[in-house]
């Protein structure tokens, strides 16, 4: 069956990339199907849905089920070539009558629940952002006029899958407990959607700041994750990834009023950051031998020592060499500096920034000039928070 995204891809790397629907989407076309059945009477077995994008799609109804005055049914989330961890699990809409008037809609099992403030829900509410909680509204009350029902609905949004699939989310950290939100501000799924993961570090790093997080550690990825816990010095509470999106970071920090960074980073991303190199996914750039190098020379190694770093396929190999050389002091203190400067650069004058740098075979390598300074102010920022 045909869901009207068969002409809507984009390209990615000279291959055609299908666009998909979001949770938001399914969430309302399967309410919009319950509801056809329940007050219409006549089985369903497909509905359509007008996205916010003005998309229309036609979507398959799946797992019906009559049971007295409700009725229970599902699409298939199809998220396109996105790489979604939600594609291909079913979201349910519940639609059952009720003798008090007006609509109530809520989240079921899979759905998550708020637990903190700053979301676009209060606390204790399903996590079933605004748009597809207007979306469904929507279909539930066309449906009602369509039909002449006077009664009132309660609506139950679930999604089974949702609690296992939500510890692979960003949820745990943003206070959404038990289960996924309900999302999607277009109904459509765009391949690849850097903006979808830069919005949802902007939300982290916003409630940070809304929990009293002016000075925030933040690290690229795993590796800084496990290396930040062994700083037994530092304390973690305000704390967050941010990918290879550093110049991103640095202008939301700005944009929300947080007053400083502390970056703990693997040298083979930050190395690219000496570089002035921003985003630092390798294809945006990879220039890690090349900056190793280069800051060796100026750490006063030779020739034939620059040459094997740039022959290394890893970092971990070039910082190998230095430390057999006798340079790997100075080269960080190269690196050091300059991740300073381009940092600084981005910053701004109003948002102090520090790194420290480290190896996973060798551990700590280098750190900027604030670092010090900065572990302090993030230390003595939760104990404050904690008296309060």
């Amino acid at each position: 069956m045909k869901n009207g995204l068969e002409d809507y891809y984009v390209i990615r790397g000279n291959k055609k990339m299908r666009f998909g629907y979001t949770t938001g989407s399914c969430a309302a076309a399967a309410c919009k199907g319950a509801a056809k059945i329940l007050l219409g009477g006549v089985m369903q077995k497909d509905v359509t849905l007008m996205t916010p994008k003005g998309i229309l799609l036609t979507l398959e109804l799946k797992d019906i089920r009559i049971e007295g005055n409700q009725v229970t049914c599902a699409i298939q989330k199809d998220a396109g070539d996105d790489p979604d961890t939600t594609n291909g699990i079913l979201v349910y809409a519940t639609v059952q009558k009720t003798k008090e008037p007006g609509i109530i809609l809520d989240g079921g099992v899979g759905v998550g629940r708020v637990t903190k403030a700053g979301l676009s829900q209060k606390i204790g509410e399903a996590a079933i952002n605004p748009v597809p909680k207007a979306m469904i509204l929507r279909e539930a009350t066309e449906i009602a006029e369509k039909y002449d029902y006077e009664g009132g609905l309660k609506i139950i949004i679930s999604v089974p899958e949702g609690v296992e699939i939500a510890k692979k989310t960003f949820n745990p950290r943003l206070g959404i407990e038990g289960g996924i939100s309900v999302l999607g501000t277009s109904g459509i799924v765009i391949p690849m959607s850097e903006a979808a993961l830069v919005a949802s570090l902007r939300l982290e790093m916003k409630m940070l700041v809304e929990g009293g997080g002016s000075y925030l550690v933040i690290t690229p990825g795993n590796y800084g994750q496990a290396f930040s816990k062994e700083q037994t010095q530092l304390n973690l509470t305000y704390s967050m990834k941010c990918s290879n999106y550093v110049g991103e970071t640095l202008d939301m920090a700005r944009e929300l009023g947080v007053k400083g960074i502390l970056f703990i980073a693997h040298i083979g991303k930050f190395v690219k950051v000496a570089g002035g190199i921003m985003n630092t996914h390798s294809r945006q750039a990879d220039s890690r031998s090349e900056l190793m190098a280069a800051n060796a020379i100026r750490a006063g190694a030779d020739l034939e020592t620059a040459k094997e770093i740039l022959d290394t396929i890893t970092t971990e190999q070039s910082v190998e060499i230095l430390r057999q050389k006798g340079y790997l002091e100075a080269t960080m203190k190269e690196i050091s500096d300059r991740v300073e400067f381009y940092l600084n650069k981005r910053a701004g004058e109003q948002l102090e920034v520090g790194t420290i740098l480290f190896s996973n075979v060798y551990g700590k390598l280098g750190e900027t000039s604030k670092v010090a300074e900065l572990t302090m102010k993030i230390n003595e920022q939760t104990a404050s928070t904690k008296k309060e």
